[in-house]
């Protein structure tokens, strides 16, 4: 199914296509390539006759939604109703929760229709998707690499044809990391603009909720669909008045200024993702932009983000510490340190992010958009866990690797990730775009600009 979630929706409420007819293609597209990917775990069985009830609806003259007969992937960490929601964890392997997410419920009340959930790595631990319950998610470019985590299985559905939409969570890079290395575009928008309940802890103001899909327009539509408050989440943003749509299909003010760094984390970068991005991000110049080179290190911030992480993990599992010993690997680490974090360690920690904050506040009092690497290294094999070295240099921790994403979510500006070509490898290579804080629409204006000078096709 290569038709982007924006047509459908169009199709579908023009009655040229039937919503039940997506959703058959959609399922037989599952059924050819998930047996090797394993990106979908749980399929909705009502998918079919929900599309075949929305149909119904609109010949019976009903508007359409905006999302009109789209097939979403849901991320196996957000609660469907009455369809399994495991987290990636065997606590979890047979749990059906009885409500939706709002994330959920606003995707199907904008006429979208679940066609099953995706695979994660245990509570979203880690950059690469694999669990005890499901096993591992495996790269549409090469079935023997790893898809990224943790919203892997949606990117490696949306890259299959499977789905049109993917919802995310992002804490460290789980939106964008996948998105890099399955050559679509993954946005993480500011944190708040995307209400995030039920949530273990709902006064994080790290991790964040956003959309993923195969297109600029396609990511631009759904955050419109996902975006505004809710009473059920304590940290919220209006998007009252926002025209995320309008803002993809718009083009950038001449005189934009864009800073290209190619290693903000100082941990080395594959040379063959380096040169598709430099050449992306000084192409912009074509197109009236204004780009210089930066020097931008955020590697003393990379410990903050550590401690921080520690403390996420600690307060998300607060009410599973019981369990400990059922968690895997990766969340017993952090869970483990986030019970060892010394009160002053945590202090200092919070007010180092507020030091990188003002960093990056006053890059942009000079710039408009940071663009760098998304990822610094390729895909690799599925079976490691992480990889030990970037660049020749070895890796202290199982999450230093993607030290260029995770740095910046401390910022809690909106990045998106978009697909700039293919290394030398024939792997996808992401670029992240970097806006101003609440600056989604200007990140979604370049990042559609850089897409359609540099289009990825959909692996064979």
């Amino acid at each position: 199914m290569s038709l982007t979630a924006t047509t459908i929706a169009r199709e579908v409420a023009a009655r040229r296509l039937r919503a039940e007819d997506v959703m058959a293609a959609a399922l037989a597209r599952v059924a050819e390539r998930n047996p090797a990917l394993n990106a979908v775990v749980t399929l909705n069985p009502r998918a079919i006759d929900e599309a075949r009830a929305l149909d119904a609806r609109l010949d019976a003259g009903e508007p359409a939604g905006p999302l009109a007969g789209v097939p979403v992937g849901i991320k196996d960490i957000t609660p469907t109703a009455g369809l399994r929601t495991t987290y990636g964890s065997p606590i979890h392997a047979t749990h059906v929760p009885g409500d939706d997410a709002v994330v959920v419920q606003r995707l199907r009340a904008a006429d979208a229709i679940v066609l099953g959930k995706t695979n994660v790595p245990e509570f979203a631990a880690g950059a690469n998707t694999w669990n005890t319950v499901f096993g591992a998610t495996r790269n549409p470019w090469n079935p023997a690499l790893t898809s990224g985590g943790s919203t892997g299985g949606g990117a490696a559905a949306l890259a299959a044809g499977m789905i049109a939409l993917a919802d995310g969570t992002d804490l460290g890079g789980s939106l964008r990391l996948p998105a890099a290395f399955c050559g679509v575009v993954g946005l993480r928008p500011s944190p708040g603009l995307v209400p995030q309940h039920p949530v273990d802890w709902v006064w994080d103001t790290i991790s964040v909720a956003g959309p993923m899909g195969r297109t600029v327009g396609d990511v631009a539509l759904m955050l419109q669909v996902m975006a505004g408050p809710s009473p059920g989440a304590p940290l919220g943003s209006s998007a009252r008045g926002r025209d995320f749509v309008a803002a993809a299909e718009s083009r950038p003010e001449p005189g934009v200024r864009v800073a290209y760094c190619p290693d903000i984390a100082a941990i080395g970068v594959d040379a063959s993702i380096e040169t598709r991005c430099r050449a992306a991000a000084f192409g912009l110049s074509d197109v009236g932009a204004l780009v210089d080179d930066v020097a931008l290190d955020l590697s003393p911030w990379r410990d903050t983000f550590i401690t921080l992480r520690a403390e996420w993990f600690l307060a998300a599992m607060a009410g599973r510490l019981d369990r400990l010993d059922d968690f895997g690997v990766n969340v017993r680490a952090n869970v483990d340190a986030g019970l060892a974090l010394d009160p002053r360690a945590l202090a200092e920690a919070h007010h180092a992010r507020g030091g990188l904050w003002q960093r990056l506040r006053a890059l942009f009092e000079d710039v408009d958009f940071l663009l760098t690497p998304t990822t610094a290294v390729p895909p690799f094999p599925v079976e490691q866990n992480f990889p030990t070295e970037v660049a020749g240099r070895p890796m202290r921790t199982y999450v230093d690797w993607f030290a260029p994403t995770f740095l910046l979510s401390l910022a809690g500006l909106p990045i998106a990730s978009v697909p700039v070509g293919l290394d030398t490898r024939g792997l996808p290579v992401g670029m992240q775009i970097v806006g101003r804080p609440l600056d989604e629409e200007g990140v979604l204006t370049l990042a559609a600009v850089v897409q359609q000078r540099h289009p990825v096709a959909l692996p064979a």
